[in-house]
This record gives structure tokens, sequence and C-alpha cells, in this order.
């Protein structure tokens, strides 16, 4: 099928893989800075802005802490985190749609991030924590970030692409 059929190039999807690449490259970088070095003598909050601070959290759970209680073992979660990135992965593959490619890349790097950190703490590590006027959003990382705006992409496209 050629472009000119409705199928991206193929470094459209080449693209999104490398997007998840680089994401879960950073979100473990992040990590790893936070983890080892940062917060390494204990759990302190660093006010960075008046409206963003880092502090050092730990997610048992996923989305918002759910099934955090333990009665799932951490490499359950790493399982599904790799099988929800092949899935991912094909539904890459065989869309062609370059905003598709992107969001689905940013899933994909986000699910791999957030699972290896069950693999090896047994929790998620989250540190950006956005406040305003006294409310403290959830703490979140780069991975969680990325999920996030992928899912909004996914979503734009679905109501803003037109058919081919």
């Amino acid at each position: 099928m050629s472009q000119s059929e409705g199928k991206a190039p193929l470094n459209s999807r080449w693209m999104g893989f490398g997007l998840a690449a680089l994401i879960l490259g950073a979100d473990q970088a992040s990590k790893i800075w936070v983890v080892d070095h940062l917060m390494a003598d204990g759990w302190r909050v660093i006010e960075v802005l008046p409206f963003f601070n880092l502090v050092m959290t730990w997610n048992p759970g996923v989305s918002f802490g759910m099934f955090g209680d333990g009665a799932i073992h951490p490499w359950m979660f790493l399982g599904f985190a790799a099988v929800l990135a092949a899935a991912l992965g094909v539904w890459l593959w065989r869309s062609s749609s370059r905003v598709l490619h992107i969001g689905l890349g940013l899933m994909i790097g986000g699910a791999l991030g957030n699972g290896i950190d069950r693999a090896r703490w047994g929790a998620v590590a989250d540190f950006l924590d956005v406040h305003a006027f006294g409310w403290h959003f959830w703490a979140f990382n780069v991975a969680d970030a990325s999920i996030s705006i992928g899912a909004l992409l996914l979503i734009f496209d679905s109501l803003f692409r037109r058919p081919s």
C-alpha cells in the first residue's frame, strides 16, 4: 500500500518506537537521579518553583495507587506492562497516523518505564509534585506524564482525524 493510500511512511512508525525508547531512557535516568542521588539521604520536599516541588513517593499500585495493597505481585505488573507495550506496538506498526505513532510511542515508553520500576523496587518512583492554592495533584514521573499525553493524543486523533 502506498502512502497515498493512507499508510504513513515507514520512518514515521520508527519515529514512534524511537520516541518510546527516548521516553524509557529519560524516565529511568530521572528516577535513578532522584532515588539514588537527590533523595538518597531520605524523604524531603525540594521547592523548585512556587507551584512545583520535587518529592519522593512510592506507588505500589497502578494509577492513583489502585491495587497497591500487595495482593498483586510487582512482577505481574511488569508482565502486564510488557503485554500492553507489545499490543500498543502492534497498533503503532499497523497505524497510518503520525499522531497515533507519537501517542502510542509515548505510552509504550511510559508503560515500560513504570514496569521496570516495579521489577526493580517493587513500586513506582513518583517525584514530580504540582500544586496550586494549597491543593497538591498526585505525584507523578516522566512515564506517567508520557502515558497521559499519549492518551490525550489518541483521543485527539480519534476525534479529529479525517477518514482517508
